[in-house]
């Protein structure tokens, strides 16, 4: 009886896990032996997840310009600013994060103590009156011990240098720019994806139409994957949901 009641309880872990990658699952098998494919170009805009972005912005000030000027103020061009400037215009974001970090933390703790308690006479005798017994030397003893040994470290370096071309969204009330831009690269079997958006000031941007990472605000930078390799470097989805229930 007990062996059926597991049966059953593993068959109904099985198909909770089933439920839980739904269609990912259906859609994974029927890949077997194709290449992932790469996602079509689409309008940032209009994903499911799109959120304008919103931040607080200075009083507007009035336009300047500079008479007698054969260039307008800002711009790097003899006839036209090539740097990017209007939503739909693309730009390139050098991606260049070189972080490195090194924690090492030790706590030690000890802690001793002990209790002894006694009576070695009873108002000058040393044995209890009527019951004639010898007084009880020792009443109470006690002894406790504690120790703790802490040890913690964290050595992490991470880099990443690449290019990806980004479109411009949205331009904010004070000018500034709001940029995404996605890059996928399709390796035999295995698909990378580059995102990065986030806030850049025109007056940030090169020359040759390019910005650092490091002047994009509020920067969002994703490098990941996904097919056959990085299904392999996965846990199996029935221990991800044993890490997530099991306590201990």
């Amino acid at each position: 009886m007990k062996q059926h009641s597991r049966l059953v309880s593993a068959v109904a872990v099985t198909f909770g896990a089933a439920l839980l990658t739904g269609c990912s699952t259906l859609e994974r098998i029927g890949m077997i032996g194709e290449a992932p494919p790469l996602t079509a170009i689409e309008n940032p805009t209009t994903q499911p997840g799109y959120k304008p972005v919103h931040m607080p912005m200075p009083t507007p000030q009035p336009a300047s310009y500079s008479p007698n000027s054969l260039w307008r103020n800002g711009s790097r061009a003899f006839f036209k600013d090539q740097r990017a400037h209007q939503v739909g215009d693309i730009l390139t974001v050098k991606v260049n994060l070189n972080d490195k970090a090194t924690i090492d933390n030790q706590t030690t703790r000890t802690r001793q103590n002990s209790e002894d308690s006694g009576v070695d006479s009873f108002f000058g005798k040393t044995k209890l009156p009527i019951m004639n017994t010898p007084v009880p030397t020792k009443i109470f003893t006690g002894e406790s011990n504690s120790s703790s040994d802490g040890k913690g470290s964290i050595n992490r370096a991470e880099a990443l240098q690449t290019n990806v071309a980004a479109v411009v969204t949205q331009i904010l009330p004070n000018g500034n720019l709001v940029v995404e831009g996605k890059q996928e690269v399709r390796v035999n079997f295995e698909v990378r994806e580059l995102i990065v958006a986030g806030i850049v000031r025109p007056e940030d941007i090169e020359s040759d139409n390019t910005i650092d990472s490091t002047k994009i605000a509020q920067a969002r930078i994703a490098y990941g994957g996904r097919g056959q390799i990085s299904d392999v470097q996965q846990p199996r989805y029935g221990q991800q949901v044993l890490d997530i229930l099991l306590p201990f």
